[in-house]
């Protein structure tokens, strides 16, 4: 019965085994490096795009690893600017498939600056300000302590601190611009002009005010992928060149009359 039951289950799946092992097998994994004119220096944020919709960006030394299928298309974007589309089956080498755009990356001497370190400046600000960080308005939690032989206590510091008014407003005020100015150095972490001048070639007052037009939730920032966070930047470029075009246009339109 047991023989019967387990030949009755195997025909049932195996089926569905054949079909997920065709499309595992189908999917070839492409690596390679994206490289600017000279083809010696690798891009940085260079979108590589498929038919099927996978997406990665390339990392500072232009490498990248995208999944695909067989059958699939990958081509590469960058500044907005879409190169022809590669026929997976046509790649020979999916191990090493380089690629050289037409852009010249102008480079300059190496200057040596001690840079800021965002995640080190973050917590030294917690050790800093640990006090205020680490605060919470006393109440009746704080008040009762147990002791060791299980009986109930009174704080009495606590206790006086319950009725302090003033000094717990002003605390968790303290508390809540700190935290608020934790935020938005992290959004500058991230939304930074250094990214922003990559993926955009603003610069002057063009770039200062895309910054502050398009500057993204702490939401977002937080939660998105390079990638993600990346094409969100492209796509805020391209309505900005929309709008400036619009403004142009009136503009000009205005100078007519």
């Amino acid at each position: 019965m047991y023989r019967k039951k387990y030949t009755y289950l195997f025909f049932c799946f195996f089926p569905v085994f054949l079909v997920i092992s065709s499309v595992v097998s189908g999917q070839v994994r492409i690596s390679g490096t994206v490289y600017d004119l000279s083809k010696k220096i690798g891009l940085e944020a260079v979108s590589v795009l498929s038919n099927s919709g996978n997406g990665t960006i390339t990392d500072k030394a232009g490498r990248y690893t995208i999944v695909v299928n067989e059958n699939d298309s990958v081509w590469f974007s960058y500044l907005n600017k879409p190169t022809p589309k590669y026929p997976v089956q046509s790649i020979q080498n999916f191990n090493n498939f380089e690629i050289s755009l037409h852009v010249a990356i102008t480079t300059l001497p190496e200057v040596r600056i001690m840079p800021r370190n965002y995640r080190r400046d973050s917590v030294q600000n917690r050790l800093d300000y640990a006090k205020a960080f680490d605060f919470q308005k006393p109440g009746v939690g704080s008040v009762l302590s147990v002791g060791p032989q299980g009986g109930a206590g009174l704080d009495i510091n606590e206790f006086i601190n319950m009725f302090k008014f003033r000094r717990n407003r002003r605390m968790l005020a303290f508390q809540d611009r700190l935290l608020r100015e934790e935020e938005e150095r992290f959004i500058d972490h991230r939304f930074s002009r250094t990214l922003i001048i990559k993926l955009t070639q603003l610069r002057g007052p063009g770039l200062d005010t895309f910054i502050a037009r398009y500057r993204p939730t702490v939401e977002f920032t937080q939660y998105s992928s390079d990638y993600e966070f990346q094409s969100y930047i492209k796509d805020c470029f391209l309505h900005y060149q929309r709008l400036q075009k619009i403004e142009g246009d009136l503009q000009l339109k205005k100078e007519d009359e």
